[in-house]
């Protein structure tokens, strides 16, 4: 019989397993009739685990035959596992355990051998305040290389708290279960049933999240209380009517840049907007900033965060800037809920988001219906149908993903001619499940309030079509955030801002910076680079102007 576990992750394991604090039990539930199709390989990846320790016992037990005890454990579908330490810590998995998921599996098991959380003593006591029942299921696919510790953090949570029970669902098999949450991206984490997370998170953002869903008042304390009590946190709340010399617009590290070096100069700076983190809040692992690899999105983020929050940065978060103007030398920067700011000057870090098609109802089914990863999401759409938008290497490497899951993959382009290399398009256009629309617009999403596929029209209007598909990824590339300043200064002709080398724009004042200019690259590290930059130029021209009275030198010197 072929083994599904290699002999290399094999010997890896055995040294894991005999350092184990205690015994395992593996209480599998599977179904001989009807037959289930995962069932058996899972057995089979589960027996080979048991017998590489006495310590971990194997019980095979059937969903129907024994409904009371698989009641008893909350298992409610199959292929089903639960895995009991000294006692049951509410550690469940459901569906296939291949993949990057065997990690998840054998995180699992140490974490109820331990019987510890392996969270700190204090967080761990902040945990266990949670006193209602909590239930946490992150949807995973075993191709999502992230997804392993969104359900390692939901793991810690039910070791710390026996009202919290975590699940790990692989959806690839389950997709009953993929379309009852509408899930169209992972990981995904559903809070009690009707509260969902997207996108991977370190386990004390989950925590809040969970917080936020069972206790939102307790959430809101404490998140400000978090803030505000961390050691060297000088941040304050914005004053609406108070003019200030400099006012960052962003919240990505292009803006998290520019707010460190005005502060540095001692200027008073303001920034403002929707969120922190920007593109980054999207990325699951960052591996390629300069001495901090293999950090996620949410924890770049927060470090990010906790520097600029060290100066005495004046901040207005939760609201989209609305518009920008300028009269005289003052700049106005008025934002969504009606509130309004004024300052000297101005840098413009807004950053980008994917683009869209710009259809009716479209916002509505982002998440539920309409995706922009596939490398992650593809599993989802097994015997699926799924439409692809664009034409570029990104829209025939997601094609070329979903073409192994999916029944029909329909890759649709405006252009008459599609753009990728010719080696990619010669693999994916020669599978038999996929099918081209070259010179097509998607026009119309069907559906009331569930996503049943698009309509389409051709470029030249002769050409109506129909397309029952049940997701649509968007590889169409990422728009720039500069709606607010079209009025107020020349946009080159993919609606980014045209900066100089010191970060200065066409209007005197006004300076931008990261991926809403036409810098080359897009990167990271190439935005926190250009924040700076822009901060010494702001700084330069309030200082040669006396618009400031900071007193620090326009040159900046290492140190």
């Amino acid at each position: 019989m072929t083994e599904l576990i290699d002999k290399k992750t094999k010997d890896a394991l055995v040294p894991l397993f005999k350092s184990m604090g205690g015994d395992v039990r593996l209480v599998f539930f599977t179904q001989q009739e009807p037959p289930c199709p995962a069932c058996r390989e899972q057995r089979l990846i589960l027996e080979e685990v048991a017998a590489l320790s006495e310590r971990l016992t194997l019980e095979i037990h059937d969903f129907v035959a024994d409904g009371r005890m698989a009641a008893r454990y909350g298992i409610d579908k199959i292929p089903a596992l639960a895995v009991i330490g000294a006692r049951d810590f509410g550690i469940r998995f459901f569906g296939m355990t291949a993949g990057y998921e065997f990690t998840s599996l054998i995180e699992g098991i140490l974490l109820a051998a331990s019987g510890k959380s392996g969270l700190p003593p204090e967080f761990e006591q902040l945990v266990n305040r949670i006193n209602e029942p909590v239930h946490i299921q992150v949807m995973t696919t075993v191709t999502c290389p992230y997804c392993p510790d969104a359900v390692h953090a939901a793991f810690q949570l039910a070791m710390a708290n026996d009202n919290i029970r975590a699940d790990m669902v692989e959806v690839g098999s389950l997709p009953l279960v993929s379309n009852k949450y509408a899930v169209s991206g992972v990981p995904k984490t559903v809070i009690n049933e009707v509260f969902h997370v997207e996108g991977a998170m370190p386990v004390d953002r989950l925590f809040m999240e969970v917080l936020k869903a069972v206790k939102p008042e307790d959430y809101a304390r404490l998140e400000d209380a978090r803030r505000e009590a961390r050691p060297g946190r000088r941040a304050r709340k914005a004053e609406e009517g108070r003019d200030y010399e400099l006012i960052i617009v962003g919240g990505g590290p292009a803006a998290m840049s520019a707010a460190v070096y005005a502060a540095r100069k001692d200027l008073d700076v303001l920034l403002v907007s929707r969120d922190v983190g920007g593109q980054m809040n999207y990325t699951a692992e960052i591996d390629n900033y300069l001495g901090l690899p293999g950090l996620s999105g949410h924890e770049l983020t927060e470090l990010f965060r906790n520097h600029a929050e060290s100066y005495p940065v004046a901040m207005k978060l939760g609201e989209n800037v609305a518009v920008i103007k300028k009269d005289g030398d003052r700049f106005s920067v008025t934002m969504a809920d009606g509130s309004s700011f004024a300052g000297n000057a101005v840098i413009y870090t807004a950053g980008k988001e994917y683009r869209r098609l710009g259809i009716p109802r479209e916002e509505m089914f982002i998440g539920k219906g309409i995706a922009f990863c596939a490398t992650c999401d593809a599993p989802l759409y097994r015997g699926k149908k799924v439409a692809v938008v664009g034409g570029g290497n990104s829209a025939f490497t997601a094609a070329r993903d979903l073409m192994n899951f999916a029944t029909e993959v329909h890759v649709i382009h405006r252009r008459g001619e599609f753009t990728a290399d010719e080696s990619l398009q010669r693999k994916v256009s020669g599978a038999i499940n996929v099918f081209l629309h070259p010179g097509m617009l998607v026009r119309e999403i069907l559906g009331g309030s569930r996503f049943e596929g698009i309509r389409m029209i051709s470029t030249d209007g002769e050409k109506r079509e129909e397309l029952r598909v049940d997701g649509m990824f968007l590889e169409i590339g990422l728009e720039p955030n500069t709606a607010p300043v079209s009025g107020l200064i020349a946009l080159n002709e993919r609606r980014e801002i045209p900066v100089n080398a010191r970060n200065e724009t066409a209007l005197d004042g006004f300076f931008a910076a990261g991926d809403c200019t036409d810098v080359f690259e897009k990167q990271i590290c190439i935005a926190v680079g250009d924040g700076a930059k822009a901060a010494l130029s702001a700084h330069r021209y309030l200082n040669e102007r006396g618009l400031t009275r900071s007193r620090a030198k326009s040159e900046e010197v290492w140190g």
